[in-house]
């Protein structure tokens, strides 16, 4: 689907036309340069490639400087490829908030925040064995049996155990943009979206 990328700016409300207080995302969409253009004579489909936020010249690699100076531009911090879009772009060509409109819906995809090492109660969402009295003392948020006995004398593979939460490839599909700011490139949109403060989105109509 055609998108755009974007980054987070925070979460804020807003009140609606009836006075109702909505939660909703900021997101900063773009502008992304086109990079580059896929097409099935050369790569076996057809899509174009974005870049979103300049590089320093001291952190690109020559590799990224090469690729993105085909289109006029700079070496970018995050590129993603989208398809689906009514006009053809060619290299160079920018495309800005302008591409979404009021109403709408979008799926937006990111990596959610890392929490680290967790336990099932907060990773799984564990309810906790035993109770607090009876002499046990330091098992209330354990995980319980894990498996069976002499047979099959293992655990099983995809056992919800404790283990590092977060930092997962995230969509969150149906968000309705609530409004489009294009004096400042910005996208709110309704409810939440995966990832922390400055972390890229992909936006996809």
């Amino acid at each position: 689907m055609s998108g755009l990328i974007g980054k987070k700016i925070g979460m804020t409300s807003i009140f609606d036309k009836d006075g109702k207080n909505m939660p909703c995302t900021v997101i900063e969409a773009g502008p992304c340069v086109v990079t580059q253009v896929r097409t099935k004579e050369t790569d076996g489909y057809e899509a174009i490639q974005l870049g979103f936020d300049d590089k320093t010249v001291k952190s690109a690699i020559k590799a990224e400087i090469g690729h993105t100076k085909k289109a006029g531009t700079s070496a970018k911090k995050k590129v993603a490829e989208f398809n689906g879009f009514d006009k053809e772009y060619k290299l160079g060509d920018l495309i800005t908030v302008e591409h979404f409109q009021e109403g709408e819906f979008v799926d937006v995809s990111g990596t959610s925040k890392g929490k680290g090492f967790q336990g099932v109660v907060k990773r799984h969402g564990f309810a906790g064995v035993g109770q607090a009295t009876h002499g046990q003392h330091n098992r209330l948020r354990a995980p319980g049996s894990i498996g069976a006995a002499s047979y099959p004398a293992r655990v099983f593979k995809g056992m919800k155990m404790a283990g590092r939460m977060g930092t997962d490839t995230v969509k969150v599909q149906n968000l309705r943009v609530l409004k489009v700011v294009m004096e400042q490139n910005l996208l709110i949109v309704k409810g939440c979206v995966p990832g922390h403060k400055n972390a890229y989105l992909k936006i996809e109509k």
